[in-house]
């Protein structure tokens, strides 16, 4: 297989598809406050080459202007983007990152340490695949280390890196890793982790981020972004247990769409196929599903997996795309779903229409009978 660079330059159509069968991995970094999160996702930009010229240049600027790295570059300045965070030098919101390697695609959710932005933590967390959860060396682990760790436990996450970080102020000292490890695996024994793993690292001078480090010959295991490179994440989506979580209801208002209402979401687990029963929380309503529409277009069943495909798809089409082809694209997905609506619309009305029928039918039927029963009785009462 040809270097990405050299592939790019020989083959852009077959580098684009190289990119697309990649698997996507989504983690965060979680801690307590100044335990480097922010730096360690800058280091792994920088790195692997993903930081434009332009933004390297205002790095460089802020990082002198700031003069606290000891002349080294502020790599924390990549993902902290807001002034506040910026000027006080901590993380207030959920900071979002993407890059890719030759072999997998990261999404990266930078979280806040302080105890008061938990909640933003949480909500990094609860898209993730794994969690990388870093520890200062000189502290060790701390009571937002434990709260964060109990939060991604609860999410879900079964796989969890501990980076110790900050390795070089303790002079690279394996008794100290070894202490904290110990610590964090007794801690972390009534959690429900399956995937448990320790890497010393070094955020601010690189060592075992991305590359092995000369400087720690003691640790034979493999650097962070290698590790994540490599994890098994697959088996790990549920198939068996259906969540959908509704955000919006749609109901469309035209005249000729009157009793349509659909519910629009994102899967969370499991699979759905038309007509299978389905309960609704809190309430414990039970009904079906009537039919499945995602992006336009009827489907028979769907999981998480295949809605995060057709997604890809159209985001992939419109990329190179001007604002009105992108307009034109949208008024189109809009007459479909329209489309749709209104052939539900009367579908629905079709069998109400023949179900009315059908029980018209029947009291019709049942009022010949009784006439003739009454013609019946009278003939016999001449008789008489």
């Amino acid at each position: 297989m040809l270097p990405e660079s050299a592939l790019i330059a020989s083959d852009i159509d077959a580098y684009l598809a190289q990119h697309e069968r990649k698997e996507l991995v989504r983690f965060l970094t979680c801690g307590s406050v100044d335990d480097g999160k922010s730096t360690l996702i800058g280091r792994l930009l920088y790195d692997t080459q993903m930081v434009y010229e332009d933004q390297l240049a205002a790095v460089k600027k802020d990082s002198e202007r700031k003069g606290n790295t000891a002349g080294e570059l502020d790599l924390s300045l990549l993902t902290d983007g807001l002034r506040a965070e910026r000027e006080q030098g901590i993380t207030i919101d959920v900071a979002y990152r993407y890059f890719s390697t030759a072999r997998r695609k990261f999404i990266i959710a930078d979280t806040p340490g302080h105890e008061q932005y938990t909640r933003n933590m949480a909500t990094g967390a609860s898209t993730c695949d794994v969690a990388v959860i870093l520890v200062d060396a000189r502290n060790g682990v701390a009571r937002q280390t434990r709260r964060h760790s109990f939060i991604a436990s609860l999410l879900g996450i079964r796989h969890v890196v501990v980076a110790v970080n900050k390795m070089d102020l303790v002079g690279y000292d394996e008794g100290v890793f070894e202490r904290i490890k110990q610590d964090y695996a007794q801690f972390a024994a009534k959690l429900e982790f399956n995937d448990l793993r320790f890497i010393p690292v070094s955020a601010l001078h690189g060592d075992n981020v991305v590359n092995h480090s000369d400087r720690m010959p003691w640790y034979d295991g493999l650097p962070l972004l290698r590790h994540l490179e490599r994890l098994y994440v697959a088996s790990d989506r549920n198939l068996v247990d259906v969540r959908f979580p509704v955000q919006y209801v749609i109901r469309p208002q035209k005249h000729t769409v009157v009793d349509y209402r659909g519910y629009a979401g994102k899967i969370a687990s499991g699979i759905f196929h038309v007509g299978q029963p389905v309960t609704v929380l809190p309430s414990g309503r039970t009904s079906s599903i009537a039919a499945i529409d995602v992006l336009g277009e009827s489907v028979d069943a769907a999981s998480k997996s295949e809605i995060e495909d057709a997604i890809k798809d159209v985001n992939e089409a419109v990329k190179g795309e001007d604002a009105e082809d992108i307009r034109a694209k949208t008024e189109r997905l809009q007459t479909a779903f329209h489309k749709v609506s209104e052939a539900m619309y009367e579908r629905a009305q079709a069998e109400q229409a023949a179900s009315a029928q059908s029980a018209n039918g029947s009291a019709d039927g049942a009022s010949a009978e009784a006439e003739e029963e009454v013609v019946d009785a009278e003939v016999v009462d001449e008789q008489k």
